[in-house]
């Protein structure tokens, strides 16, 4: 089946022609300036509470504490969306319209449903989370205010997280770009107005922070309603297809299971650094928010990959998706390299905008916290993103329990392994040694993906390339 020609017409990338690596560019570009963008506005949040707010010297602290968390309940139900981009996207390469507007609509209101069920779950175990995790006093409550607000608003962000992937899956990272760009003004507006001129605390970034996602989720959906294709959204039609339900969950629920593990692995590392005193746990935040703007950059090469060989696979293009296998880890790593070194050269200008206590001592030794994590984890942070590029390889394939296993053993066993066997030592129990679990985790898995990929995933992309162009020609 041919792709319509108002579908050609509208489509932003076709990864099934042209240069590999200038599509893999084209389609991690924009993706990264939105990561990074969403990371601006969310250091924005960190830099005008600890600037502004009236108990600026905890506040920052107190929203850095509740990020494993929030991306413990967000990461599953987003693991259902790389499911739907996957789906979306072999079908678009194959041209089959009707299973990609079915998609489309169930995607969107699993979206809804789990907005909905994140609601109620993080506002009910807010605080339970928080003691589990050993959330310091003077955080405590700051944090929990904080939590329950973003969890109030949260389906929003699902109905945008799901919108992008949505989109994605048909090569347009441009327009989650714009939407994010919009509301992320906005929610610097909000920033401004809450926290400085009326002196709310986390509270008011947490309000402007909803504000902004819904008004993203509003774009996203009215940009999906105004097409003219298959990715087309019509209310009306908004039904949970259960051929559709089940192929999104079989590819996105061990996505979602690995995201989680990661998730409460590195809950157990936050809880570590929390027994180490409020200083660590400032600086570690404010290091960790950095980060981000690394992995970001990185991790658009793992969405890149996944829609890549997905779109080539429907379209029977098992050539391109063998040169893409080295193409996309090599680009993730040359920019996580560059990028890493360049954060820590400049770590001490860098972490100086989030932490400002005022006490100078005080303050040197929340950056010097900082400097020693970034030393670890950002100089290294390359060999994640390579071993997220392998990763959306082999989901884009269809293969998706695998890999999950390989990263929840080797990540997530392996790195809890570690906290409760060297890390628990009194000898070795030292933040340097809670940080080498990372990079340690990382190489392993690297080694496995390849080992997989050699001795199954490229059978059976070849395979499922090979069905595929029979398919289309009937």
């Amino acid at each position: 089946m041919s792709v319509s020609k108002t579908e050609k017409r509208s489509r932003v990338l076709d990864m099934t022609k042209g240069s590999i690596l200038k599509n893999l560019l084209l389609f991690a570009g924009p993706l990264a300036a939105t990561s990074v963008l969403q990371l601006l506005f969310n250091a924005a949040d960190m830099v005008v509470v600890g600037q502004f707010s009236p108990d600026s010297s905890t506040a920052v602290g107190a929203i850095g504490a509740t990020g494993t968390l929030i991306n413990l309940f967000i990461n599953f139900f987003m693991g259902l969306s790389i499911g739907a981009t996957v789906l979306i996207a072999r079908y678009f390469g194959a041209g089959r319209e009707k299973d990609m507007s079915e998609t489309v609509h169930t995607a969107v209101l699993v979206s809804i449903i789990s907005g909905i069920i994140m609601t109620v779950l993080g506002i009910l175990f807010a605080n339970t989370m928080l003691s589990m995790m050993n959330t310091q006093p003077e955080h405590f409550p700051l944090s929990s205010r904080y939590l329950q607000i973003y969890f109030a608003g949260i389906t929003a962000t699902m109905v945008y997280n799901f919108g992008s992937a949505i989109l994605r899956a048909v090569g347009d990272t441009k327009r989650p770009l714009i939407f994010l760009a919009i509301s992320g003004v906005i929610n610097v507006f909000f920033n401004i107005i809450f926290v400085v001129v009326f002196q709310m605390s986390v509270e008011g970034v947490a309000i402007a922070t909803v504000i902004s996602q819904t008004v993203a989720a509003i774009m996203v959906l009215w940009y999906l309603a105004k097409q003219k294709n298959a990715l087309r959204l019509s209310f009306k039609k908004l039904k949970i297809q259960k051929k559709k339900l089940l192929d999104i969950l079989k590819l996105g629920i061990p996505a979602g299971v690995q995201s989680t593990m990661f998730s409460i692995s590195n809950i157990i590392i936050q809880s570590s650094i929390n027994g180490f005193g409020a200083v660590v746990v400032n600086g570690h935040a404010a290091a960790s928010s950095i980060e981000g703007f690394v992995y970001a950059p990185m991790n658009a090469f793992h969405h890149a990959s996944l829609s890549f060989t997905a779109q080539n696979i429907g379209a029977g293009q098992n050539k391109r998706i063998n040169k893409a296998v080295f193409l996309s880890p090599l680009c993730a790593t040359i920019i996580g390299l560059f990028l890493g070194l360049l954060a820590y050269t400049l770590a001490t200008p860098l972490l100086g905008l989030y932490i400002t206590e005022p006490d100078p001592i005080l303050q040197s030794q929340t950056i010097l916290y900082g400097i020693e994590r970034m030393g670890t984890v950002c100089v290294l942070y390359f060999m994640c993103g390579m071993m997220d590029a392998l990763s959306g390889i082999a989901r884009g394939a269809g293969y998706s329990l695998t890999p999950t296993l390989i990263n929840m053993i080797g990540v997530c066993g392996i790195r809890m392994l570690w906290i409760f066997t060297v890390f628990a030592d009194p000898a070795y129990h030292t933040i340097n040694t809670l940080l080498f679990s990372y990079p340690l985790t990382w190489g392993l898995v690297i080694v496995a993906l390849i080992v997989f990929y050699l001795t199954v995933v490229r059978h059976g992309v070849k395979r499922q390339c090979e069905q595929n162009l029979q398919f289309s020609h009937k």
